[in-house]
C-alpha cells in the first residue's frame, strides 16, 4: 500500500469582511482580510480504480460521501480542467474536525486541499492562476483557502493579495454548533453600498498594528446573523471579554467567533474559560499561521 499523500484544510478567519455592494447579477463585492488557524480538516489520499470518498471525525456525521461533497467536486472539477493531470482515480479520505456551516471555510478549505492535493500529482503543476480561477468556480472562500495565508481578497473572493509578513497571534474560536445559512444571511443583507477596507500598515509585523487597524474594520455580516442567532452576540461578548483579548468578532457568515491574542497563555486560558461556561459549544485554540 503506497504512503498516503496527505493536504491540511486549515479554518479560515475573516478578520474583516466588507460588504461594498451589490452587483447588478446579484453576486456581492467584498474585501475581507484572511487568517487560517492551526486547527484543521485532513485530507488523504492513495491511487485506486475509481474515485471514492470516506469520512471520519467529530463532525463527519454532518456530510454526505457522495459526488455533492466539495472534495469531490473540486476532484471532478480538476480532472475536467487538466485530463491528463493526475491517476485514473483516488481512494480520498476526509477526517471533519471543523464543523459545518460555520463560517471558517470548512468545506472550501477541504474543497482548496483536494485541489493543492491534485495539483501535487500532476505531472506538470498547473499554474497557479489557473488553479485559482477553477478554485473561484467552486466558491467564493476556494481561492483563498486554496493558498492558506494571510491574504487580503477582494472582488468576489478570487482577486487575491497575499501579505508578505503578519503578526504572531493566537486565535480561540468559538462555535454554538447552531449551522448558520450563508445565503439567507445574505438575502437579508441591506442591498447599499458600504467603504472598502482601510489601508493595511506597512510593514504588518506587530500585533499592536493589526490590533489597530482592525478597531477601525467590521464584519457587515455579523448584525444580520446576530439578529438572527442571538447567540453568536453572546459569543462574542464572553470571548471579548476574556484577559488578553483584543478583538473578538464573528467569522464569515457565522456562526463561529473568533478572539485574537498576542501570547498562547492566555490563549489557552480563554478557551478554558469558554469550555467551562458553554460546555456545549465548540471550541479550540490555535496560533494563526504565518506567510
Amino acid at each position: 500500500m503506497p504512503e498516503p499523500l496527505v493536504q491540511a484544510a486549515p479554518a479560515k478567519l475573516n478578520l474583516a469582511l466588507h460588504v461594498t455592494r451589490r452587483r447588478p447579477d446579484g453576486y456581492h463585492e467584498l474585501e475581507s482580510l484572511f487568517a487560517f488557524a492551526g486547527v484543521a480538516d485532513e485530507l488523504r489520499a492513495v491511487p485506486a480504480a475509481s474515485d471514492r470518498l470516506s469520512l471520519a471525525g467529530p463532525f463527519a456525521g454532518q456530510l454526505g460521501s457522495g459526488p455533492g461533497n466539495l472534495v469531490l467536486r473540486a476532484v471532478a472539477a480538476f480532472r475536467a480542467r487538466w485530463p491528463d493531470g493526475a491517476p485514473a482515480g483516488l481512494d480520498l479520505h476526509l477526517v471533519k474536525n471543523l464543523p459545518v456551516a460555520a463560517g471558517i471555510g470548512g468545506g472550501s478549505a477541504d474543497a482548496a486541499a483536494a485541489l493543492r492535493l491534485m495539483a501535487g500529482l500532476a505531472p506538470e503543476k498547473p499554474a497557479l492562476a489557473a488553479l485559482v480561477e477553477l478554485a473561484a468556480s467552486l466558491g467564493a472562500d476556494v481561492p483563498a483557502c486554496l493558498l492558506s495565508r494571510p491574504l487580503v481578497a477582494r472582488g468576489v473572493g478570487e482577486i487575491l493579495a497575499p501579505l508578505p509578513q503578519f503578526p504572531a497571534l493566537f486565535a480561540v474560536l468559538v462555535n454554538p454548533l447552531l449551522p448558520v445559512s450563508t445565503a439567507e444571511i445574505f438575502r437579508r443583507l441591506e442591498p447599499r453600498a458600504r467603504p472598502a477596507l482601510p489601508p493595511l500598515p506597512e510593514p504588518l509585523t506587530r500585533p499592536a498594528q493589526l490590533g489597530l487597524w482592525l478597531a477601525e474594520t467590521r464584519n457587515d455580516l455579523e448584525p444580520v446573523a446576530v439578529a438572527l442567532a442571538p447567540v453568536i452576540g453572546e459569543i462574542v461578548a464572553a470571548l471579548g471579554a476574556t484577559p488578553g483579548c483584543m478583538l473578538a468578532r464573528m467569522s464569515g457568515s457565522g456562526a463561529t467567533v473568533f478572539g485574537l491574542f498576542g501570547a498562547a497563555g492566555p490563549a489557552h486560558q480563554a478557551a478554558g474559560h469558554m469550555r467551562q461556561h458553554h460546555p456545549d459549544h465548540w471550541v479550540a485554540a490555535a496560533p494563526l499561521l504565518l506567510p
